[in-house]
Formats: C-alpha cells, sequence, structure tokens
C-alpha cells in the first residue's frame, strides 16, 4: 500500500498536502504526530478527516511531504520502500536508488502541489488528473496561508500568493486575509497549552557536519501569551539537550506582529552567536525579522557548525 507522509510533529503543510497529494496518487495520508490546534481547526473548517497515524514504514510504499531529513521522518524508513518525496525544502536525504523527487524553493509544499493541479500535471509524480474538490483547495490554501504566515514570511514567493488566489475561488473563500487572521488565531492558542505541549508543537532535528541540533518554534500574535512559560520552557530543553544528545536547541518565539522572533538559545551558543552575529545575554535574543526557520535560521547554522 502506498502512503503520503509528512515530518514528526505535523504542522498544517504537513497534514493538507499529505492529504491532497494522497487524492491524486490514490493513496492513503498519513500523520507521524498529533495535530496541532490550528491543524484541528482546518480540518473541522473544511469538514475533512485527520490522516491516519502510522510509526513505521514496514511494509509500505512510502511517499514523503514537506520533509526530506531523515531525523523527521519514520525512524525505520529504511524498512519500507520509499518512492518519492514532493518538498520545498533543502535536500536532506540520499538514497541507494532512483526514486521520484519533486520540490521547487517557494513558501509551502501545498503551493508545490496546487501548481501542478493547475498545471494539470499531476502525470509528472504519477498522480491522476482529477478534480480538486473545494474542501480541499481549502486544506492547501490553508497550508499556505500558515507556512508563509499570511504571507509575512520571507520564504514567501509570487507562486505561493498566484496559487492561494486560485485556490481561495475553487474554495469559496472571498477574502484571503480575513480567513487568514481565523487561521493564524488558531495557531495561536498557546496561552492554554502547557510548556511541553508548546515546545513539541513544531519542532524539528537537524544533524549539522555530525552535530545533533533542534529547532522549534512557536507563531504568536501576543507575546504575552508565553511570557509566564519562557522560564519552564528553557529548563525542560535543558534537560532535553541533556538527555538526548543535543549540542544546540533552539526555540523561537515568532511574534507575527513585529516580524521577529526571540531566540531561547540553550547549549553551544557559541556557534549560534557566530551564526547570526549577536551576543546572546542570558537565555535569549531578539532576531529582528527573522521568521522562517527554514530560510533564516537553519542556512546559517548548518555554515556556522560546516566552518
Amino acid at each position: 500500500m502506498l502512503y503520503v507522509v509528512g515530518h514528526k510533529n505535523p504542522d498544517t503543510d504537513s497534514i493538507c498536502s499529505a492529504i491532497v497529494l494522497a487524492h491524486f496518487l490514490d493513496a492513503y495520508p498519513a500523520r507521524q504526530g498529533d495535530l496541532n490546534p490550528e491543524t484541528e481547526f482546518v480540518l473541522r473548517k473544511f469538514g475533512v478527516m485527520e490522516p491516519e497515524l502510522i510509526t513505521s514504514a514496514e511494509g509500505k510504499e512510502i511517499i514523503l511531504v514537506d520533509h526530506s531529513e531523515k531525523s523527521q521522518s519514520l525512524d525505520d524508513l529504511e524498512k519500507g520502500k520509499l518512492v518519492g518525496i514532493v518538498d520545498h525544502h533543502k535536500i536532506g536525504i540520499t538514497t541507494s536508488e532512483p526514486i521520484l523527487y519533486y520540490a521547487k524553493p517557494v513558501g509551502s509544499t501545498a503551493t508545490v502541489i496546487a501548481e501542478l493541479y493547475f498545471k494539470n500535471a499531476m502525470d509528472l509524480i504519477g498522480g491522476k488528473n482529477k478534480e480538486l474538490t473545494p474542501d480541499l483547495a481549502g486544506l492547501l490554501l490553508s497550508a499556505i496561508i500558515s507556512d508563509t504566515v499570511l504571507f509575512k514570511s520571507p520564504t514567501t514567493t509570487d507562486l505561493d500568493k498566484e496559487m492561494a488566489k486560485k485556490l481561495a475561488e475553487i474554495a469559496n473563500i472571498e477574502d484571503i486575509n480575513a480567513f487568514g487572521m481565523e487561521i493564524l488565531k488558531a495557531k495561536s492558542v498557546v496561552g492554554k497549552m502547557k510548556p511541553e505541549e508548546i515546545i513539541t508543537m513544531d519542532y524539528k532535528d537537524f544533524e549539522f557536519n555530525g552535530k545533533k541540533v533542534g529547532i522549534g518554534q512557536v507563531e504568536v500574535i501576543d507575546v504575552s501569551e508565553v511570557e509566564d512559560k519562557k522560564e519552564e520552557i528553557y529548563k525542560l530543553l535543558e534537560e532535553k539537550l541533556k538527555n538526548e544528545g543535543y549540542d544546540l536547541i533552539v526555540f523561537l518565539i515568532t511574534d507575527i506582529m513585529k516580524e521577529g522572533s526571540e531566540a531561547l538559545v540553550v547549549g553551544n551558543k557559541e556557534v549560534f552567536e557566530k551564526a547570526f552575529n549577536v551576543k546572546v545575554e542570558g537565555n535569549s535574543v531578539f532576531l529582528e525579522g527573522v521568521m522562517s526557520r527554514k530560510k533564516q535560521v537553519v542556512p546559517p547554522l548548518e555554515k556556522a557548525y560546516n566552518e
């Protein structure tokens, strides 16, 4: 059986892209973890069931969406058959034999899937050019809005905006900005969450020059939602660093309105300071204009480790 699955600690792009791509591939959509509040809101909004939870690749054909890092994928990926990847991140995996690989440097994986649909080109990745129903169009639109932070993220491209406009017409969304604010408000419910839930909400592992690095992120409209939880979040990150073999953990509290992020830095602060040319006073530093982990945090950290 063919499964389409996103990364661990799935976000809205990971879940929605898996659901829609599975539709075009006659495959099963899957997830590797619990849905976050934003994704729950989106699935309820469009009346779509959550994908099946899978923890093993054994006996399955697998297409990865929204990631290609081994550390973010199924732990036993090699026990299944990886047949393809559809993504918008840097290449993070090597394979022993050729696979389908389709990626573009845009704001979300949903944008890549939408473009294939509108260009009537699903056959390029082995799919069928089926109808994109309003509910599925709504999922792709939501994923684009989420990943580009309503087009505020520096990862946003003209293609993201073009696809969003076309998807909104199919999904019967008249005001993209108003709908986008609904999504961002659904995302920004961290005030009601426990610190351990906040940490794992959008957390990814990376390996830079043989060193294990964790980068988490939470996006908020009002930073006061997490202000009184930062100390406990930091202590939990310190425990995680100590117990799980990390060299560095960076946790971003992204202020959507201010368009910047406070970075809590645990572990190798020297390499972090080198990467961003900043001085970490105490446990954190504000990074002006930094909103994207993919484009603004991962590349400078990887470069600093490789140097």
